[in-house]
């Protein structure tokens, strides 16, 4: 498995928001959406905070790769569902981007259902 470099990780925590697309069958990507993301332990996670029905996370289950991008980045990608470590998740969340309402629904537990991995490939 691939892991991101630190240089990757550094820039990752730093930035408040990436983008995320799922491949298609035919192979290419779908549209890039906004996201929020946390970095826990070297990893990178990411939740739909819309739950299952989110359309980005509808299209990366299709498939489980795809592509981000962030300011100074991108990489092509594998996602894979990871509840294991959903405490250091929700509290990552809150400590990047406070305790409002965005967040209460980002650590909800319809968002939590959906949490993935993001490696890169």
């Amino acid at each position: 498995m691939t892991t991101w470099t630190e240089q990757q990780l550094t820039e990752l925590e730093a930035v408040g928001e990436i983008r995320v697309a799922g491949r298609r069958d035919d192979g290419t990507l779908r549209p890039l959406v906004i996201i929020w993301h946390v970095v826990v332990d070297g990893v990178l996670y990411a939740r739909s905070v819309r739950g299952g029905e989110g359309r980005w996370f509808r299209g990366v289950e299709q498939h489980w790769e795809g592509a981000i991008t962030w300011r100074g980045g991108d990489a092509a990608v594998r996602f894979a569902r990871d509840a294991d470590h959903d405490p250091a998740i929700d509290a990552a969340y809150r400590a990047k981007y406070g305790t409002g309402s965005a967040v209460r629904a980002i650590t909800s537990a319809v968002a939590t259902a959906t949490t993935l991995r993001i490696d890169p490939r």
